[in-house]
């Protein structure tokens, strides 16, 4: 009888049937994280942490410090450190905390900038040459290939022998530096998606190639491209300290954490704070950006997260 369900099988599932309903269907993930941030890894929370902490004390740095960080007094020459100076004075009367915060500013542009030029020069050099392969795609790779020949801290200094030191071609040389990094790590991954189902049927529907990269190739590859721009960050903070204690990054007046480490060295016996605070600075932020880049490794890979 029509409308009699005694004499017909359920309506729904029944959970008690085997294989009918026993199944509970899995959790909706987000596009990325798959586990949502409650779930993320105590290296992404630190990381994250101590970057906030820096980007904040570097805006302050830009306006709010205790002192000028670059004027002279030499009445206040090494003092250590207490109420006046919480961190005390370097050997021309300039307060040290100051100093810290400006290079702060100033270690967070480069590496900004820097990443900047290696991510958006990488990703063009490697989505050409991933995607249309061939004499172009040889001959591209080849030249990443020269420039990662190179140690990456020699190269700096050639670029910037060149082009004058100055912290504005620090930047441009540290981004120099990170182009055949994000090259290759972009090639490879156009090389493993062009092939791919839907990008041919994107370009069976007369999708264009600069569509096809930009909408369906580019965003299956920027997990990978995200967490090698928070590892570059940190070297490209190491290189600007390490240009700059050569004499070849920052120019004086300005604050550098490396240029200060570099006028430390004479006066370690009289005024070890001189290069401790500048040392745990630059220590500290590295330290964020490496446990950023791990932390955000583990959360978009979702081979390396823990099961629910």
């Amino acid at each position: 009888m029509v409308g009699d369900f005694s004499t017909q099988g359920p309506p729904f599932p029944n959970p008690s049937l085997p294989g009918r309903g026993t199944q509970t269907p899995p959790p909706r993930r987000g596009r990325l994280g798959g586990g949502g941030f409650h779930r993320a890894s105590p290296l992404l929370v630190w990381g994250g942490a101590i970057v906030l902490v820096m980007v904040l004390v570097a805006v302050l740095g830009r306006f709010a410090t205790p002192h000028d960080p670059t004027v002279m007094n030499i009445a206040a020459r090494l003092q250590p450190p207490g109420a006046g100076h919480l961190l005390g004075t370097d050997q021309y009367g300039r307060d040290i905390l100051s100093r810290v915060m400006g290079g702060a500013g100033i270690a967070l542009s480069v590496g900004i900038v820097a990443v900047g030029i290696g991510l958006g020069g990488g990703m063009i050099v490697g989505m050409v040459a991933g995607f249309y392969g061939g004499l172009l795609g040889e001959a591209l790779m080849r030249l990443m290939d020269a420039l990662f020949a190179f140690p990456a801290i020699l190269l700096a200094i050639a670029v910037v022998g060149a082009l004058g030191p100055g912290h504005l071609n620090a930047m441009l040389a540290i981004g120099v530096v990170n182009l055949p990094v994000f090259a290759r790590l972009t090639r490879a991954s156009v090389l493993a998606v062009r092939e791919e189902g839907y990008v041919e049927a994107a370009r069976a529907v007369g999708g264009t190639d600069l569509h096809i990269l930009w909408r369906h190739i580019l965003p299956n590859g920027l997990a990978p491209l995200l967490v090698q721009a928070s590892v570059s960050f940190a070297t490209a903070i190491l290189a600007e300290a390490s240009l700059s204690y050569l004499g070849l990054g920052t120019q004086p007046p300005l604050p550098s954490w490396g240029k200060m480490l570099e006028e430390a060295r004479l006066f370690m016996d009289r005024g070890p704070w001189l290069a401790i605070f500048p040392g745990l600075a630059l220590a500290l932020t590295v330290l964020g950006f490496n446990f950023l880049g791990d932390g955000l490794r583990d959360y978009l890979d979702p081979r390396r997260r823990s099961p629910m």
